[in-house]
């Protein structure tokens, strides 16, 4: 007699959620809810108090003038022109750069190929610590330290001003030192091993593999390091305040006084400004600049690093 056989059952048994996974689900859920919210929240106040502005000023003045006095809550008062506070905020990004991007970079190559791992455990907490150092005592480093005893007596007393941009690259360029230094090193040590091995082989040298084998193959992290190094740059506030002052000029002289994008919505929230007024009105106007600057380096650091990403087996 035959016996009929019972065809196994291949498919995938659902497992049953607990209440407790449902309930971190849901959290979960919420946050991320949340945090879109949040986000489009910002966008919808400032893009309708932009709005609102650039009903009283035209959008091609502001963007195109050359002078930022906003006195009073009148139009007629003032001039509504960013370019001077664009210019502030484009010199300290590149001056920070210049310090930045050097310091962190061979401070990446050294963590990632030089340093024992006894000296990496100490070098990269200190890196952490110093971006942890708040920026107001930063800029008061800057305004105390960097421009009295380093500028005035190498260029002349009479030459760089108390408040000045150069003293606010510096600082902002040592507070995105840390950000480049991480980031970068991270990505030099994910570089596989046999790499270097087959640079080594062919007879490199530890210089010649550093800078032409591992620093091209992590060159999509360390690019992504850089832009939001320069984000964080644009973004700076206290520090720039502090150390660059809060004169809106149209100048290129690093030794001047300039104000920034965001100086100038920290000074302005102070008080000075009346709510409903023209110049109550301008900071939603600056801060949408800040945002469109922002948004537009997070999408070049995106696409920079899709367009330089490694994959490795």
């Amino acid at each position: 007699m035959a016996i009929p056989l019972q065809a196994p059952d291949l498919g995938v048994t659902r497992r049953r959620s607990r209440p407790g996974e449902r309930v971190v689900v849901g959290l979960l859920l919420l946050c991320a809810v949340v945090s879109i919210l949040v986000t489009v929240g910002i966008v919808a106040v400032l893009a309708s108090e932009a709005a609102r502005f650039f009903a009283e000023v035209p959008i091609f003045e502001f963007l195109t003038g050359t002078r930022w006095a906003p006195l009073g809550g009148r139009i007629e008062a003032g001039d509504f022109g960013v370019l001077p506070l664009l210019n502030g905020s484009l010199m300290i990004a590149a001056g920070a750069l210049l310090v930045g991007v050097p310091l962190g970079l061979a401070t990446a190559i050294y963590l990632s190929e030089y340093a024992r791992p006894r000296v990496r455990g100490v070098v990269k907490p200190v890196l952490e610590v110093l971006a942890g150092i708040p920026t107001v005592v930063v800029g008061f480093f800057a305004l105390n330290f960097i421009t009295p005893t380093l500028l005035r007596p190498v260029f002349g007393e009479d030459r760089v001003f108390i408040f000045n941009a150069a003293a606010g690259a510096i600082a902002v360029g040592l507070m995105i030192l840390p950000i480049i230094a991480s980031i970068s090193e991270d990505a030099m040590r994910s570089v596989p091993h046999a790499l270097r091995e087959a640079a080594f082989g062919m007879g490199a040298t530890k210089r010649v593999v550093s800078l032409r084998v591992v620093v091209p193959a992590a060159l999509s992290g360390i690019a992504a390091s850089v832009i939001l190094g320069v984000s964080r740059a644009v973004g700076e506030t206290m520090a720039v305040t502090i150390a660059a002052g809060n004169t809106p000029n149209l100048t290129t002289n690093f030794f001047e006084s300039i104000q920034t994008l965001t100086a100038y919505i920290a000074q302005t929230v102070g008080g000075e400004a009346a709510a409903g007024s023209v110049r109550y009105q301008s900071l939603f106007a600056v801060g949408a600049t800040l945002f469109v600057i922002t948004l537009a380096m997070n999408l070049l650091s995106i696409r920079l690093v899709r367009r330089f990403r490694q994959a490795y087996q």
